[in-house]
């Protein structure tokens, strides 16, 4: 899906020479990745050396989240359209949410953020040059990682926790088959390809979440001393 016009975003007001004291830490990886675990590891493991944790994530804004679970529901609203709803409930958490936390010295710790937006929304033809603009005012994180886990891995966990595959993260919308399973397996090859390419921009750290969740959750500990200047214990 081509669009006219790159979106010219105005500065936010809200974040104009603000001071953050605080850190942004991203976890992405799709559903069955463990992101949930990993992040509920790492907010007990931070709150007990004494930081203060807020978490912010999808579809979690109080101004929009209601409408875009319903909008997900019908399967009906075009890319775009679904792309700026996503774009309205990410900027609302920004402003509301992500940079109070930070002007007050909060660990933010962000169940996906902009680069599984920019992702999902590429893949369904939304212009690459356009959706880099709409979130072009996004706070870089200090740290971005990616929980890379194997296809086969990931239906093991998804149907251990759910029990079905869920019609978005399968991409059922794209048609790339008219069987979820299979449309689940390419959907998933080309979300992986898309950051693989967003990680030679965004320097993601890529971790193998194909382990066990104490392995990974040391893994991401380990990273996040580098990034706090934190005792290695």
């Amino acid at each position: 899906m081509q669009v006219d016009a790159v979106p010219n975003i105005p500065n936010l007001p809200e974040l104009t020479n603000k001071k953050f004291t605080g850190k942004l830490f991203v976890i992405e990886g799709t559903d069955g990745s463990g992101r949930s675990t990993q992040i509920s590891l790492l907010s007990a493991w931070l709150e007990q050396r004494g930081y203060s944790v807020t978490h912010m994530g999808l579809r979690r804004s109080n101004l929009v989240s209601a409408q875009l679970e319903q909008a997900k529901q019908g399967n009906t609203l075009m890319s775009l359209t679904m792309s700026l709803f996503y774009a309205t409930d990410f900027y609302d958490q920004l402003i509301n949410l992500i940079s109070p936390a930070l002007g007050a010295g909060s660990i933010v710790l962000a169940d996906r953020y902009i680069y599984t937006l920019m992702a999902r929304d590429i893949l369904r033809g939304v212009d690459r040059q356009w959706v880099e603009s709409l979130y072009s005012l996004a706070i870089k994180p200090q740290g971005v990682f990616y929980l890379n886990v194997h296809t086969p891995r990931l239906i093991e966990r998804t149907f251990q926790k759910k029990g079905w595959l869920d019609y978005w993260e399968s991409g059922m919308d794209l048609r790339l088959s008219s069987d979820i399973f299979t449309c689940f397996c390419r959907y998933q090859k080309r979300l992986r390809a898309e950051f693989r390419q967003m990680q030679k921009v965004h320097q993601f750290q890529i971790i193998n979440g194909n382990r066990g969740i104490e392995e990974i959750q040391e893994d991401l500990r380990e990273h996040l001393r580098q990034f706090l200047g934190a005792p290695t214990k």
